[in-house]
């Protein structure tokens, strides 16, 4: 309820064109997005309610208000035609398929098929911080220009509902053989935060996508080797 709270908050936020509030309500429902799982299971209350409830406050902190700020950005641009902006609407549209194929897959208790969509929603949110907080003007305009941020739309949406494997981040324990990848990969991110500041944002997405990718290829090949 909190993650949907904050969501329905940072939609007034892009209403209001006040895009870096709305990415920071944005995280802090992800924050708790990422940790109800968790208490659910310390709690001994899980349940299919929960189950739906996460996925519906999910459509709007990750799939909803998302695909409004692209539209927002590119609704400021005038020199676009007055339709473009809506293809920034395609990213909520997927957002929507994906959480509802999640509800159904049994594959994905332990990890995820499709890049989830907090992190789309952390990739697309993270673009006002850069432009207002970023050490790097030429890269600011890059992000909010209408070919990379179409280009954006498409490749997100794709990766959402595509079979890719994608390791989850989420601690069932502390032990480091079963959490070495996402231990791995936290420190990568801090460091490519404390090299890049919030510009690194968009690239620690790209990092774990591609760490998923290169995991499943090692995973695939052991495994016929062996």
């Amino acid at each position: 309820m909190l993650n949907m709270a904050f969501g329905l908050v940072a939609l007034i936020f892009v209403f209001e064109n006040q895009l870096v509030y709305a990415a920071y309500f944005v995280f802090a429902g992800i924050f708790f997005d990422f940790f109800d799982g968790f208490f659910a299971r310390a709690l001994h209350v899980q349940s299919p309610l929960g189950l739906q409830l996460d996925s519906l406050a999910d459509m709007i902190t990750s799939g909803v208000v998302p695909g409004v700020t692209v539209f927002k950005i590119l609704s400021l641009n005038p020199t676009l035609s007055t339709w473009v902006p809506y293809f920034g609407l395609i990213l909520a549209l997927a957002a929507g398929l994906r959480l509802a194929k999640f509800n159904i897959d049994t594959r994905q208790s332990v990890s995820f098929i499709g890049l989830p969509t907090p992190a789309m929603s952390i990739f697309i949110m993270s673009i006002p911080l850069i432009v207002i907080y970023g050490k790097y003007n030429d890269i600011s305009q890059w992000l909010v220009s209408p070919r990379f941020l179409l280009g954006v739309v498409i490749i997100l949406s794709y990766l959402m509902n595509s079979e890719i494997p994608l390791f989850a981040l989420k601690f069932k324990s502390f032990k480091w053989k079963e959490n070495q990848i996402k231990i791995i990969f936290l420190l990568s991110s801090l460091l490519l935060f404390a090299l890049f500041n919030v510009t690194a944002i968009p690239l620690i997405i790209l990092d774990y996508v591609l760490m998923s990718i290169v995991i499943e290829w090692i995973t695939k090949k052991t495994s016929t080797e062996g």
